[in-house]
């Protein structure tokens, strides 16, 4: 279900909001209890998911691995089936997903990731992150 789309913007008139997920989203229903698309569905009703390719990446070498975290990376490489993967420049997740953010290309970004978190908000896009123990929230910049 992986649209390999080399441009964000390109998508047919559509007013949904662009949310892009990052590895520790994508591997929270393992790490975190987290139903991620019925949390993200109960707080945006549609949306339109993404992750960047370097994020795909990621999970793909972490789901290589052994032991609980291998584990997670590979549930959260299944679940990016359910978004579009898009192309980015780099090799690194995190700095693809502010790129995104300062290039007011998404509306909000997924993590669970405290230090991404911060980097996300300074680019002045909302985040959407772990509330409780396994609830998720928004947080404005």
């Amino acid at each position: 279900m992986t649209d390999e789309d080399p441009d964000i913007d390109d998508r047919p008139d559509d007013d949904r909001p662009v949310v892009a997920l990052d590895a520790s989203a994508l591997m929270a229903p393992v790490e975190a209890n987290v139903r991620l698309f019925e949390e993200l569905d109960r707080l945006l009703g549609s949306y339109d998911p993404v992750v960047p390719s370097a994020v795909v990446d990621e999970l793909v070498e972490l789901g290589s691995g052994a032991g609980k975290a291998a584990t997670a990376a590979s549930v959260g490489a299944d679940l990016a089936d359910r978004a579009r993967t898009i192309e980015v420049d780099g090799a690194y997740g995190d700095d693809a997903l502010v790129d995104l953010a300062r290039a007011g290309r998404v509306a909000y970004v997924v993590t669970l990731d405290r230090p991404l978190v911060e980097r996300v908000l300074d680019a002045d896009t909302p985040v959407i992150c772990l509330r409780g123990r396994n609830t998720l929230t928004v947080t404005d910049p």
